[in-house]
């Protein structure tokens, strides 16, 4: 059975306010819940965080979003379940996700661009930089899958 290591909210609750305040202002940025849902449980499945894919699925099913498009999500390139502003943000998701293996082509920025303004583009940016955050937290301090219930 996997034991935590940390528990990094009790240990350092100043950073994981400071985290917070990012999810904060991700919240009034102006991209639609069930968009950031995806991109969330997206970069959290590339990474391989349980804990994470736990907590999104169900925040993702709590906003409305449907099993189909939450079990297809991993595949969502070779499936008609996405909107074209959705595979926008889930490829450029994927590649700031994988940054260390690639460069960040100005074909996906243009095309991102297409469906995202710039304001949106930042804010897209930063949801994948805070739960590429929230990844490593939960991954390198081993929080136990399952235990997470949403509001």
């Amino acid at each position: 059975m996997m034991k935590p290591r940390i528990n990094y909210s009790e240990v350092a609750p100043e950073a994981v306010k400071a985290m917070v305040g990012l999810e904060k202002y991700m919240e009034n940025s102006g991209l639609e819940r069930p968009l950031y849902e995806l991109v969330k449980l997206r970069a959290s499945q590339i990474n391989g965080c349980a804990y994470c894919i736990d907590m999104h699925t169900k925040d993702a099913r709590k906003a409305g979003e449907t099993e189909q498009r939450l079990y297809a999500l991993n595949a969502w390139r070779e499936t008609p379940f996405y909107s074209e502003r959705e595979r926008a943000a889930l490829a450029w998701t994927e590649e700031l996700t994988v940054i260390s293996e690639n460069d960040v082509p100005d074909s996906l920025y243009e095309h991102v661009g297409t469906y995202f303004s710039e304001k949106e583009m930042i804010a897209l940016s930063m949801a994948v930089i805070a739960i590429n955050g929230w990844n490593r937290l939960a991954i390198g301090f081993r929080t136990v899958p399952g235990t997470y219930e949403p509001r």
